[in-house]
């Protein structure tokens, strides 16, 4: 019996009919293709970690991890396709094969492009200038980065298809109007919180007060935005309502205007009264972040000769406000008390008319009136 010779033999184990020896080369094409593919993968990304290393930019790293994170089934359906190469396929496959490239490239170039928005958003977001970057147009900026992607790859692949995506564009814009009017609530806080993100009336860690809300901005996201109030109860407020409102920003407020008054008693003499301007301008001054203004003798009240005090702190801090006012209220009291002054209190003098009337009458003498310093603002009479 004659010996098959070898080409016989691989005409012999053709598969589908094409001879063995094409699945042969083609399994070896494959198998190198992976090994090449493979090893220029790694070298290219030890090399660009190496100089991203020396430099003080963000965008060589992300380069580098984008790239590092490249799926293995790309290079596999990569590999299988340089294979198919080997293979005497019909015209109808290579077609079929065109498409399988595009595939295979499009999702690898889209799953690159993804991955780097995500370092990016995540780089931005907990990095230590994080404070600088608003979180909520960065989240807004990934999600539209990521479905315009997406978007314009699948629109892609219908087009190299041979599908007319005239039409599904034209429906996906009837659908999207439609969406639009069933979510409009949705989208208005979504629309106020791209507003909050590129005006920025206030930013996390920011105290405000709107209405009768008061508290720390702790959270701005896309729907609402999360307040811890003075009393520790978190608020969640809507954007939309948020923004509907007057804010007062306190977290931006340069230096705090500060406006008292006191009284002192009508025993003062008037040498005494010039000199309370400077004893309050010694007092202010002393208490450090401070920066006076003024301080009058300011009118003449029921019970007290009133002095009005305006002063600034140069610290938007509420707690160190009230350190400074404690230590200027208690300078007050010591400088006064050592100038023989003191802080009036509310009192009324009332004059009675009693039994020294008639007595008066019957001496033809002057009647003595007796003097009552009544202290408090009762206002019960008093009767003789």
């Amino acid at each position: 019996m004659q010996s098959l010779s070898s080409a016989n033999w691989f005409d012999f184990g053709a598969v589908f009919g094409i001879p063995a020896i094409e699945w042969l080369y083609a399994a070896i094409a494959v198998f190198v293709s992976y090994l090449i593919l493979s090893g220029a993968l790694r070298v290219c990304v030890a090399r660009l970690g190496a100089i991203a290393a020396k430099t003080s930019t963000h965008f060589d790293d992300i380069v580098v991890d984008v790239l590092d994170r490249t799926h293995r089934l790309t290079i596999v359906m990569a590999s299988i396709l340089i294979g198919a190469e080997f293979i005497d396929l019909s015209a109808k496959w290579d077609n079929r094969i065109s498409h399988l490239w595009f595939l295979v490239i499009g999702f690898q170039l889209a799953l690159w492009v993804n991955h780097g928005v995500s370092v990016w958003t995540a780089q931005r977001l907990t990095s230590a200038a994080a404070t600088a970057h608003n979180p909520v147009i960065t989240t807004m900026m990934s999600w539209m980065l990521r479905a315009l992607l997406w978007s314009v790859l699948l629109l892609a692949i219908l087009a190299n298809m041979g599908v007319n995506i005239t039409a599904f564009v034209a429906s996906l814009g009837v659908g999207g109007v439609a969406v639009a009017l069933a979510v409009q609530s949705i989208l208005s806080d979504l629309f106020a919180s791209l507003a909050i993100g590129l005006d920025k009336p206030f930013e996390i860690g920011d105290f405000i007060v709107f209405n009768d809300v008061a508290g720390s901005i702790e959270h701005i996201g896309l729907k609402t935005t999360r307040i811890r109030s003075l009393s520790g109860e978190q608020i969640v407020c809507s954007n939309t309502e948020l923004l509907k409102n007057t804010i007062h920003n306190y977290k931006r407020m340069s230096e705090r205007r500060i406006v008292f008054a006191f009284g002192i008693t009508y025993e003062a003499k008037p040498e005494q009264l010039r000199e309370v301007p400077q004893i309050v301008k010694k007092a202010v001054d002393s208490a450090g972040n401070t920066r006076f203004d003024r301080a009058h003798f300011k009118q003449f009240g029921e019970s007290s000769l009133d002095f009005e005090v305006v002063y600034y702190v140069t610290d938007s801090s509420f707690n160190l406000y009230m350190d400074i006012q404690q230590k200027i209220n208690l300078d007050l009291m010591t400088a006064l008390t050592e100038h023989g002054m003191d802080f009036a209190f509310p009192t009324r003098t009332l004059y009675v008319v009693g039994d020294g009337m008639k007595q008066a009458e019957q001496s033809n003498s002057e009647p003595t009136r007796p003097r009552i310093r009544a202290f408090g603002n009762s206002s019960t009479p008093i009767n003789g």
